[in-house]
Formats: C-alpha cells, structure tokens, sequence
C-alpha cells in the first residue's frame, strides 16, 4: 500500500483529493496538511511516500520545501498540481525532487496514475508540460554553467561544515540546539544557494569556494 500525505490551502480542495486518493485501492491516505508550509512536520509524523501537494498560483514556496524533503533521509516523492508553470519553473520543480507536475484540472484517474508511478520511481508530466520543457532542456544543453552563487549566513556555513564531517540532521540539531525541521530549511537554503543537487555536491562547491576546509 502507497502512503499519501496530501497538501492543500482549500480544505475543499483538500477533501476532494482525499476522495480520488481513498477510491484507489492501491493507495492510503496517512495525512492532510493545510498548505506546504507545514509538510515537513507532517512528513516527519506521517512518514508518505507520496506527497501530494496542490500549489496556490504565485506560491513560491515551492523551490525551499522541495528542497527540505530532498534534504531527508528517505524522503517522499513530490507530485504537485499546478496552473501550469512556465518551462524554469517546471524544471527547478523536477530538478527540486518532484516526479510529477499536472494541471490543477486534472481528472481523478490521472492523479492516481501520476501518484502510482511516482510511488515507483517514474517521472510524469502532462503533453503541455512536456513540449514547454523540452526545448529548455535543449538549451541548456548546450549553455554554459552559472558560477554565480548567493552568500551563505554564518549559520548556514556552520551547518555546510557539519554536513561535510558527515553528520546527519540529528546530529547537527542536537549540536546547535535546535530542531530537526530548523535543521532541514537550512540544508535546503545551502542546496539553492549553492545550485547543488545533493549534500555531497554542496560540501564539494563549499570546499572549492573557501567556506568550509576538509
């Protein structure tokens, strides 16, 4: 059975989902959050493998929580409803951890195929989805890398440093006195900033720019 953490503004939105969800005898619904400023707490009480999250139009905090989940242990795949964003927006989604993107519109059978397949590792996008990201994959293919990073805070310099001893959340919330969910934000603050995809790649740029030393 597939665990299915649902994340909705709307509580309409949110029942309805569960409805889709609860029909499928594949799948099982272990939570519901109000909206993705929370799921990390869900996730860690829940523990989905599935999030399915509906993003309000302009919510821009997408790119941080994807980033906080792909910071866990573990953590679930992301299938996010959307009004359809433009090409950036769509990969950084992807490249952030999400493994499906579809329409707000979307029927109940689609939803559960998307979910089904993220649950096993397959990637899925709608044909409209799909034909705006294609030719910025194509671009950037052939662009040049950005060296351009933002400044880490003193903070998360402390928290790049731990992760290069390979300390895991635990170990660096107990350390600094904080929580496991402060921990998590600021590793997916140091991702974004540094444009690295994982821990191991934000230790390697960190080391090559002078803020950490092995």
């Amino acid at each position: 059975m597939t665990k299915v953490l649902i994340a909705a503004a709307s509580a309409v939105v949110r029942a309805g989902l569960e409805t889709i969800i609860k029909a499928s005898p594949t799948l099982e619904v272990v939570g519901s959050s109000p909206g993705i400023d929370s799921l990390a707490r869900y996730i860690e009480t829940t523990q989905p493998d599935i999030v399915l999250v509906e993003l309000e139009r302009g919510d821009d905090g997408l790119a941080p929580s994807l980033l906080g989940f792909d910071a866990m242990s573990g953590s679930p795949a992301v299938v996010a409803l959307t009004d359809g964003p433009d090409g950036a927006a769509l990969a950084d989604a992807l490249r952030l951890g999400a493994r499906a993107v579809l329409p707000r519109d979307a029927g109940a059978e689609e939803i559960v195929a998307a979910v089904e397949a993220a649950a096993v590792g397959l990637m899925v996008l709608d044909l409209t989805s799909a034909e705006t990201l294609l030719p910025l994959l194509s671009a950037a293919g052939h662009a040049a890398p950005s060296t351009q990073t933002e400044s880490l805070t003193p903070r998360e310099i402390e928290v790049l440093g731990m992760l290069a001893e390979g300390a895991g959340n635990k170990i660096i919330a107990r350390r600094l006195g904080i929580s496991e969910h402060t921990v998590k934000f600021h590793v997916g603050s140091i991702l974004a900033k540094l444009n690295a995809s994982s821990r191991t790649e934000a230790v390697t740029i960190g080391v090559r720019q002078g803020l950490i030393m092995l």
